[in-house]
């Protein structure tokens, strides 16, 4: 309120006394005359040399910055873009490839062996680990969201509410036990693995040997895994990635 009462007090006293004479004369005692017409020439002139310099360099820093965008880019495309293409699961149905990523559409990601356990070599490329954690975070993400909706709505029904909640605790369970089991799996010496644990079972992928994974390797996978899930042997998928 002060500054303001200050600045209308400036241009109270302050606008009668500008006039025409004193925007194109300049200060004289010679010919008793007040003026600022040199002072609004020096800014001009300084604006215009500034502008001179500044405009050339920035326009040369904005086309150098350009180019040097584009050739990383250009760079980054030939060095990743053929892995990034080759990220991609092999030998597995269009099911499977959903029950991997957390897909619970109700069929289960568990199919039947005699065994209890399935071991399959897919081959994918080095970035598949980093990719599917990827999706699966984005995956979980999205349906945490939905949730969080459901379960903040004021028109929904304490069932409803209740069934958000509940499900929201679900998947927290569910992703700290895909944590522990990969890093109990990768402790044992495996060089990667990632779990993808829903309601009907559990798909473990593991980074395998040259020699692949043999009997022993199933077992002790699936002895992490049961311990961490309490699943039955007939609810594991493990897959081997090369």
């Amino acid at each position: 309120l002060i500054l303001l009462f200050i600045i209308g007090y400036i241009f109270y006293r302050g606008l009668p006394g500008i006039t025409a004479e004193f925007l194109t004369t300049q200060s004289s005692y010679v010919h008793n005359t007040i003026g600022i017409l040199p002072n609004i020439l020096n800014t001009l002139y300084i604006v215009l040399i500034a502008m001179v310099i500044v405009i050339p360099l920035g326009v040369c820093a904005a086309v150098y910055l350009n180019w040097s965008y584009s050739q990383e880019a250009n760079g980054a495309s030939a060095g990743t873009g053929k892995v990034l293409g080759e990220a991609a699961l092999v030998g597995g149905s269009g099911a499977d490839t959903d029950a991997l990523f957390g897909n619970k559409g109700g069929a289960s990601p568990t199919p039947s062996a005699s065994d209890g356990t399935e071991t399959q070599a897919p081959q994918m490329s080095s970035g598949y680990f980093a990719s599917a954690r990827l999706n699966r975070q984005q995956a979980r993400d999205s349906a945490l969201s939905l949730l969080q909706q459901a379960a903040g709505d004021e028109k929904a029904d304490q069932a409803s509410v209740d069934q958000a909640n509940q499900a929201i605790q679900t998947m927290a369970a569910n992703t700290l036990a895909e944590a522990q089991i990969e890093n109990l799996v990768t402790a044992k010496g495996y060089g990667d693995c990632v779990a993808f644990l829903s309601d009907n079972g559990i798909s473990v992928v593991v980074s395998a040997s040259e020699n692949g994974l043999t009997d022993t390797d199933t077992a002790r996978i699936s002895e992490i895994v049961m311990g961490e899930t309490g699943l039955k042997a007939s609810q594991i998928k493990i897959i081997q990635a090369s």
